[in-house]
């Protein structure tokens, strides 16, 4: 006899074309437990942990526009630390200091070092084609210079509109875990579904940065492809160099790949003791190094393409996003980690937008710009 079952609740479509885990009425839970909810994931910790001590600047909670952001709805944690203290940390009610938080996009940071460090080995030219390390590329990356998918500078025909429920980032969702094939439908994965990307003319011809994650999984197949060695093992470098407290969590797909364009949960005070890395170029504790200083230092020089208007004042570059000072990058839902090298300041904002595509450039760009005038102080 065949026992019958349901499908997973979580991970159903049920309309926008989102799973119910990413729906308004469900996303603050969600994001809250997405270590929890995706379908793979892995979980690494470090053997020795960066300490962080307390030395609380109480006028950081005083600025207005640092109070604006901590009294918003969709608020959940917000942390700035300096060397190896907390000058000012806050949380939500229904959070915490020891509570992961999906990252989302932030986790494409992980790319800059693991680039940097193969391009200073020498493994990769970024001037090359993509095709050059991945021959069996499609057409929408095949052509491709791997500085142009670095810097989010390629034209193809995937799409990454968040307000549109036909976007091309909706379909990848099934091979990465977060969503349930469509009754039918092969779960593929991530591999799989970068190579069926398409594209003719790839040079991006609209004076803006074309944001895909898609060329994260392009440049972390490429990383793994040239040093002969698993995405995991660079994530293990990354996750004990940074003296990681906690868990760093990350969504496979099923066959245990990484995802690397937006699959890690960390807590607040482990993404400020990551962003630490960016501050110290590549410096961790106890004399690990991962990335490289020298590329860390381009990706702030780096000419890459502005933002989309209101945030065109910063740049993307070599996987972050920069205005020539600090280094930061935010995800779907509101977070933003930022980094400056100049002062040894990292800050950290964790939210989760209840609108409909969970995006809202009037609220990122000032957050960016609140956060990096404290960076700079």
């Amino acid at each position: 006899m065949m026992i019958p079952s349901i499908a997973n609740t979580d991970l159903v479509t049920l309309f926008d074309n989102k799973p119910r885990w990413n729906l308004p009425d469900y996303r603050r839970s969600g994001f809250h437990n997405l270590h929890t909810t995706m379908r793979y994931a892995m979980s690494l910790r470090a053997p020795a942990v960066l300490p962080l001590r307390k030395e609380v600047d109480w006028t950081i909670g005083e600025r207005p526009e640092v109070a604006r952001y901590l009294a918003m709805p969709h608020f959940s944690a917000f942390v700035v630390v300096r060397d190896d203290r907390i000058l000012y940390e806050a949380y939500a009610p229904d959070f915490g200091p020891d509570r992961p938080h999906t990252i989302m996009s932030i986790t494409k940071t992980t790319l800059n070092l693991m680039l940097g460090r193969a391009v200073a080995d020498g493994l990769v030219n970024l001037d090359a084609q993509v095709s050059t390390y991945l021959p069996e590329i499609g057409t929408g990356y095949a052509e491709a210079t791997v500085k142009a998918v670095a810097d989010m500078n390629v034209a193809n025909d995937f799409s990454e509109d968040y307000s549109d429920p036909c976007a091309a980032i909706y379909e990848g969702e099934p091979a990465w875990g977060y969503r349930l094939p469509r009754d039918g439908q092969k779960e593929g994965t991530t591999r799989s579904f970068i190579c069926g990307i398409t594209g003719g003319d790839l040079a991006n011809r609209t004076g803006e940065a074309l944001y895909k994650s898609t060329n994260s999984d392009v440049l972390g197949w490429i990383v793994e492809r040239v040093s002969g060695r698993p995405l995991r093992d660079w994530l293990i470098e990354i996750v004990e160099a940074a003296g990681i407290e906690g868990c760093f969590h990350i969504t496979c797909d099923r066959e245990g790949v990484p995802l690397v364009c937006g699959g890690a949960c960390l807590t607040a005070r482990d993404l400020a003791r990551y962003g630490l890395l960016f501050a110290r170029k590549g410096e961790g504790v106890d004399g690990r190094r991962v990335g490289d200083a020298a590329f860390i230092e381009e990706t702030r020089r780096n000419l890459g393409p502005p933002l989309q208007k209101p945030r065109d004042w910063m740049r993307y570059s070599h996987h972050t996003n920069t205005d020539g000072t600090f280094l930061g990058h935010g995800g779907v839902g509101g977070q933003y980690m930022l980094a400056n090298p100049d002062t040894g300041t990292v800050v950290v904002y964790f939210s989760v937008l209840e609108n409909s595509s969970a995006m809202d450039s009037n609220f990122s760009g000032p957050l960016v710009k609140m956060m990096a005038e404290l960076a700079a102080q």
